[in-house]
């Protein structure tokens, strides 16, 4: 392989590694909301599977982690990238959100589901 592909493979391996920490996520956060749905809909006490629960949010808190340390991991790349000089190989995905200052971000709103 030429470097240009053992780039291509890195990028590839990182970019699905990061698709999978969000997809776990999102399937842990489904549990918990499923969780709380049979729950209710056994009328049963909120005290029922409270520690179940618990266990379900604090991995999603470890997923959070691995998915701030997966994201570092991207810039440290590019950091490495841009030092070795090897130019631009793949631009990745357009869809970016661009950085907004703080105070200029909107204000989310909690809905019902």
């Amino acid at each position: 392989m030429d470097k240009a592909e053992v780039i291509a493979s890195v990028a590839g391996d990182l970019n699905a590694t990061e698709q999978s920490v969000d997809a776990a996520i999102a399937h842990a956060t489904t549990l918990v909301q499923a969780m709380i749905g049979a729950r209710t809909t056994l009328s049963l006490s909120p005290v029922a599977g409270a520690e179940s629960q618990a266990k379900a949010m604090e991995a999603i808190a470890a997923l959070s982690t691995a998915r701030q340390a997966i994201v570092a991991c991207h810039e440290e790349l590019a950091k490495d990238h841009r030092r070795l000089g090897w130019g631009t190989y793949a631009i990745g995905v357009l869809d970016k959100p661009v950085d907004v200052p703080n105070d200029s971000r909107p204000v989310g709103r909690l809905r019902a589901v």
